[in-house]
């Protein structure tokens, strides 16, 4: 596959990889009515395990990891599912989903902060402008929706932003591990990490309740593994399939940015599906989402050949 389809592939899968992202708030919320958010966590990692371990099981899909080789990706199963996860849900209990969507949007600026420092990508001006734009627009939208984001909660706020490293690392931490290993060797391992600990967590907290019924009352409920599948297998797996396609062929920076185009998709399913209304600061905000994005992504091949010219 030459360079130029394999990165307009790579466009598409980071395209789709928002919008599955975008979706699952409102799933989320359907799971979460039935469940206890760790249990929700646990049963969305071992289905998600179970559906990517079926082509390997088959013979599908060649399986070339030895040992080793997961010792050096459980690092980045630790940032994203593992760590990822924890900050974000006990960081919840004391914030509000306002604060967590703020500081996600800043994810891509941590992002190219840590690609340059770590793996020396480079960026222009205009890309680097481009991606505060994108930003500017999910905060602008919060902000017109009334949203308060307050210092006062350090608790809170510092552990959804330590959610948003773990996100950011997460991408760049990717980046080279996918020159080395194929997206379903670093999916499997890193969904094998999160159904380990999740499970784990979930069955802990049963067990010194007395509640080890409740671990699998849920799923006796048909709209609750509808929702599930969804988290399970698009959300989870298929997500983290096409991310680390994409990351095979763009830039951290560059990936990162599409994640800011979940909160347009979110804001669109809401309205298609829950009825939710659009207003003019939605329409303004997509629009700097959109630009930042075309702008963080637009053409480096000038830069580069003078980057290697010098």
């Amino acid at each position: 596959m030459n360079t130029s389809r394999s990165q307009k592939y790579a466009y598409l899968a980071a395209i789709l990889y928002a919008s599955i992202i975008g979706l699952s708030f409102l799933f989320v919320k359907l799971t979460v009515q039935q469940a206890h958010p760790m249990d929700v966590l646990a049963h969305r990692f071992t289905l998600s395990l179970i559906v990517v371990s079926i082509p390997i099981a088959l013979g599908w899909f060649k399986w070339n990891l030895k040992w080793s080789d997961i010792w050096r990706i459980i690092p980045l199963g630790l940032l994203s599912p593992v760590l990822f996860f924890l900050f974000q849900a006990f960081g919840l209990v004391t914030s509000n989903s306002s604060e967590a969507g703020i500081l996600q949007a800043t994810a891509p600026v941590f992002t190219l902060l840590m690609a340059s420092l770590f793996i020396k990508e480079k960026t222009t001006m205009v890309q680097k402008l481009s991606l505060l734009l994108s930003i500017g627009g999910v905060i602008f939208i919060f902000v017109m929706r009334g949203a308060g984001f307050s210092l006062d909660n350090f608790q809170g706020v510092g552990l959804l932003l330590l959610s948003t490293l773990c996100f950011a690392g997460y991408g760049v931490l990717a980046r080279p591990l996918t020159r080395r290993y194929k997206p379903m060797e670093l999916t499997w391992v890193t969904l094998a990490l999160g159904f380990l600990v999740f499970n784990e967590a979930a069955l802990i907290r049963h067990a010194l309740n007395g509640t080890m019924a409740a671990y699998v009352e849920p799923l006796s409920n048909p709209g609750y593994l509808g929702a599930l599948g969804y988290l399970a297998i698009l959300s989870t797996m298929g997500s983290t399939l096409l991310s680390s396609y994409a990351l095979t062929h763009l830039e951290a920076s560059k990936v990162s940015v599409f994640s800011n185009l979940a909160t347009l998709i979110s804001i669109a399913g809401g309205a298609l599906i829950l009825g939710e209304p659009l207003y003019m600061y939605h329409y303004i905000g997509a629009f700097l989402i959109i630009a930042g994005v075309l702008g963080t992504n637009r053409n480096t091949s000038n830069l580069k050949a003078r980057i290697a010219a010098k």
